[in-house]
Formats: structure tokens, sequence, C-alpha cells
């Protein structure tokens, strides 16, 4: 059992030649971000969101995560962009490895993302925040050059 890396989903590549993710803001899909103890098993393998080793709390934070605010998409130097604004989960007592980046509006909710913590990081009581990379063509959380 593992958080193996940071990775772009196998499947969300695929999914996206077959127009299953629509990151267009407005109107676009939502995406959710779901968070993992170091039990869960996710990688570059994981097909869609699972409750498989989830974080828990006793307030602040439910099963499926939180809707993700989507900055929009980009293009530039041929490169494409997509990235979302941080998420905060207030009032929350948790231990957290990783996160799942998942889309919640298409059938199954299929995964887009895995993203490794690096270790665990905790809050007791208060807030956990995920920081989002800038929205550039050499930062953007999900780039396609």
């Amino acid at each position: 059992m593992a958080i193996t890396t940071n990775a772009i989903c196998n499947s969300f590549k695929k999914q996206l030649l077959e127009a299953t993710h629509n990151f267009s803001n407005p109107g676009g899909n939502t995406f959710k971000l779901a968070m993992y103890t170091n039990s869960a098993t996710l990688g570059k393998s994981t097909t869609s969101f699972t409750t498989g080793g989830q974080v828990s709390s006793p307030s602040g934070y439910s099963s499926g995560g939180k809707a993700l605010v989507n900055t929009g998409t980009s293009l530039a130097t041929n490169t494409a962009i997509t990235d979302f604004a941080d998420l905060s989960f207030t009032g929350v007592t948790l231990t957290a490895r990783g996160a799942l980046i998942y889309n919640d509006t298409a059938t199954g909710d299929p995964a887009v993302a895995v993203l490794d913590f690096g270790g665990d990081k905790t809050a007791t009581a208060g807030t956990f925040t995920i920081q989002f990379p800038a929205f550039t063509t050499s930062a953007a959380i999900l780039r396609i050059a």
C-alpha cells in the first residue's frame, strides 16, 4: 500500500482524447480533491475516486473531499495548462499522505492526478491547505507540452 509519486493518471490521458474532461471556466466539469492516508494505494494506474485509505476527520472533511475552483485553461509556448485555486479544509484534525484530483461530473468519478505530499502532513483542530503551483506553463498542476 502506498502513494507512489505525483502522477497524471494513465486513464486520464486516454479520456482527454475521448472528451471526458472539460476544464473550461465557467461551464466545465466539477473537479474535486480527496485526501488519503499512507494506507491508500494511489498512482498512475489509479482510474477513479476510491474511499479506500481516505482520511477521516470528526469535522471539516467529508468523504469525497471538496470541490476545486478551476482557474481555466491557457496555451503559451506550445504548452496547454490548467490549474486550481488553493483549497483549505478548516476545523480539521487529520493526517494525510497525499491526494487525488478527480472529475466529479463524469460517470464513475474518473481520476485525473495523484498528489504525493512526500510524507505525512497533519492538522490538529486547524486548517489544512493544499497550495497549488502558479498558473504558468512551467508550474501549473496540469501541463501538456
